[in-house]
């Protein structure tokens, strides 16, 4: 995965922040929308497209785009920023294939230690009865 391929395959739209801000927020348009054509990419190989479409299919449109947003700032620029790497974490976490779990036996104490405690209740029980003479 190379990243400046990657960046430079991204495309960024500056929006108008919602919420709460004063008269500010109805002129700068400091909200950032990322958006990543997964499909069309060059930077990633095939298999790692098909990797990321599993990992994020929650996440993609029906086009297969990555739409990521962040107005966390009220610079634009650092907004970008933020969402740049956040992107790019988000890829390296859905790039990684989870080792496959190894079945282990029982240990052998583990059974003995089961059977004697079974043994141990059923002894008590046992005493619990009334004598038979």
């Amino acid at each position: 995965m190379d990243q400046q391929k990657i960046i430079s395959e991204l495309n960024f739209k500056a929006v108008r922040s919602s919420g709460a801000g004063g008269q500010n927020v109805n002129k700068v348009a400091s909200k950032v929308v990322l958006s990543f054509d997964l499909l069309n990419s060059k930077a990633l190989s095939d298999h790692e497209k098909l990797l990321l479409e599993q990992n994020l299919e929650n996440r993609l449109t029906n086009d297969k785009i990555l739409i990521l947003n962040c107005d966390e700032d009220r610079s634009q620029l650092k907004n970008k920023e933020i969402i740049t790497k956040r992107f790019l974490n988000l890829l390296q976490k859905n790039l990684v294939i989870p080792q496959e779990r190894k079945a282990t036996k029982v240990p052998r104490a583990v059974i003995k230690k089961r059977i004697q405690s079974k043994r141990n209740l059923s002894e008590k029980k046992q005493n619990r009865k009334k004598p038979d003479f």
